[in-house]
């Protein structure tokens, strides 16, 4: 086992997780990464409601007793969701992890925060780990620019970015964008990071809820 700080600070056996993707992210998924000694993110707005959040942590604690978190992504919109009744539902179902992104999480982190959650913010430059390290978070994720669905990248990928990031923030970082495999892994540790954030990788496993010829095609578009 490799152990780093955040696997230290997050009760993890491996320093991988399987970042909150949108429609992916779910208790079957999730509960099977954490099984394999990883940490897996349940996306709160793949849930319709704030309700069917609360009953998807139940089904994901029913089906693993290790450490999993919860992902809420914060965007600027004409109707936003009910970013409040998510947090209550996250806060109540008694999560001890979370994953934000996106616009301004101060007030997100904090209500976290009070009721001693971890949060782990991504960013996709340098002066945005920086101000998220001031705002509170325990953790940062560096997203470069090969790291998907995430607008406001800054064109910066992660060979130039995560080494950046790790020079100047104090806080556990994981690296997101591109990372597949043990030689990533390596490949991100010797540039600075304490872990490593994958998505595509995750979303052709068994437990991936996508078609499979969507599997099939990304694995073989790869090889």
């Amino acid at each position: 086992m490799i152990k780093t700080r955040f696997t230290e600070m997050f009760g993890v056996r491996h320093p991988i997780v399987q970042g909150g993707m949108q429609w992916v992210g779910r208790a079957g998924l999730v509960s099977a990464v954490a099984n394999a000694g990883a940490l897996g993110f349940i996306t709160a707005l793949t849930q319709p409601t704030p309700e069917d959040l609360t009953k998807e942590i139940k089904r994901c604690r029913e089906m693993t007793d290790k450490p999993f978190g919860v992902n809420l992504t914060i965007l600027p919109a004409l109707k936003p969701p009910p970013y409040a009744e998510y947090r209550h539902a996250i806060i109540e179902s008694g999560i001890k992890i979370v994953e934000t992104a996106g616009y301004k999480p101060q007030e997100h982190v904090d209500h976290f925060k009070q009721h001693g959650i971890k949060v782990i913010h991504k960013c996709t430059a340098v002066r945005h780990a920086l101000s998220a390290e001031r705002m509170g978070v325990d953790a940062i994720s560096i997203d470069g620019f090969e790291c998907a669905g995430h607008p406001g990248e800054d064109d910066i990928p992660g060979l130039i970015l995560i080494p950046c990031a790790a020079d100047k923030v104090k806080i556990p970082m994981i690296a997101s964008g591109g990372f597949g495999d043990a030689r990533g892994l390596v490949a991100a540790l010797s540039l600075g990071a304490e872990g490593i954030n994958m998505g595509t990788r995750f979303m052709c496993t068994v437990e991936s809820p996508i078609h499979q010829k969507i599997k099939e095609q990304m694995v073989a578009t790869v090889l």
